[in-house]
């Protein structure tokens, strides 16, 4: 097993550690610096962003052909990490004594490691990984006006309170497509400058809140995810992608209970946890969010892409895309073109 060493915490010092150990090349524009890797070792892409108050972002996506231990040296105090992985998964130990952990797909963990302690991230050879996350080194972040920790629950708020990092934490918590989804829209943020900045810098506070609520939910048993298998997940997320894939037909509840094997009564659970939309709203909005993008990228006519999205009647496309989007297709296409909608 190669073991890549980085004897540093800072965001900068682990992107230089992972080109140098990885022979990669770096790029920087508009305040992200990007490692790209493609050799005998493997081939993928690992993203930083710096933001103010000690927020940071690192995003790997990646695949190894060996297995690789990552251990990260701590000089002395390391941030608090906010883990989320898409695709794959990988083992975390803290130190030579720590208990190993599984991290596992669409799971959400936190870590805090105890000071001058050392990190070890163990990568499986030849799978696919996804791995989002958001950094922050607590004592910069508490010197952020209306940083509001003191309205977390009691346990975190002991973990954003400890500057020193004197006692370890760490949780792995439920299972959550909702932050999946969040974190994928990372992907497509596709303005330049300025613009894409804010959007990334945006979306990442998004997908923080979203996993505070989490651990929140998690620590008080406010949600009812122990009705929900990680199996149960793993299939209404394979759901999401059915349901994209025959867009122009006919969805019910009974062809993804049938796709699935879950009962109807547990689809409606998972979506309306998971996503926050009950099954039906959740097949509307993305029939609408496929239409959107017809509209700004084809010819299309507005009747051939409600019959390609599969909506009944154009009055009735055009009724729920101004309930959603607040504008009519016809108009929000001539606003892509000209700017205008009169």
């Amino acid at each position: 097993m190669k073991e890549i060493l980085i004897n540093s915490v800072r965001d900068e010092d682990m992107l230089l550690g992972f080109k140098e150990n990885l022979k990669g090349s770096l790029q920087e524009q508009w305040g992200e610096r990007v490692v790209t890797f493609d050799n005998e070792l493997g081939k993928g892409i690992i993203r930083s962003m710096e933001f103010d108050w000690g927020v940071s972002l690192f995003d790997l996506d990646l695949t190894f052909f060996d297995d690789i231990k990552l251990t990260v040296k701590s000089k002395g105090v390391s941030p608090l990490e906010f883990i989320f992985i898409s695709k794959g998964g990988l083992t975390y130990k803290e130190g030579h004594l720590g208990e190993k952990l599984e991290l596992e797909q669409f799971q959400n963990i936190i870590i805090s490691p105890e000071r001058f302690q050392e990190k070890n991230f163990i990568f499986p050879s030849n799978k696919e990984l996804k791995v989002n996350m958001i950094r922050i080194f607590k004592k910069e972040y508490l010197k952020k006006k209306n940083n509001n920790v003191s309205h977390l629950n009691e346990l975190l708020l002991s973990v954003f309170k400890d500057e020193k990092n004197i006692i370890p934490y760490s949780h792995g918590g439920s299972y959550s497509l909702k932050i999946a989804n969040e974190v994928k829209q990372l992907d497509n943020v596709h303005e330049s400058g300025i613009m894409r900045t804010l959007s990334i810098e945006g979306r990442i506070y998004l997908i923080l809140s979203l996993q505070l609520l989490e651990h929140h939910n998690f620590e008080t048993k406010e949600c009812a995810m122990e009705s929900l298998s990680k199996e149960d997940i793993k299939k209404i997320n394979t759901l999401s992608e059915y349901i994209i894939d025959n867009i122009s037909g006919t969805i019910s509840i009974e062809v993804l209970s049938r796709k699935s094997g879950l009962t109807p009564k547990k689809l409606q659970l998972g979506f309306k946890l998971l996503y926050s939309k009950t099954v039906n709203e959740y097949i509307r909005q993305l029939k609408l969010e496929v239409s959107k993008d017809y509209l700004k990228n084809s010819d299309l006519t507005v009747s051939e892409i409600v019959y390609l999205v599969g909506i009944k009647s154009r009055s009735y496309f055009s009724k729920i895309f101004q309930e959603s989007y607040g504008i009519l297709p016809t108009d929000y296409r001539k606003y892509l073109k000209t700017g205008k909608i009169n």
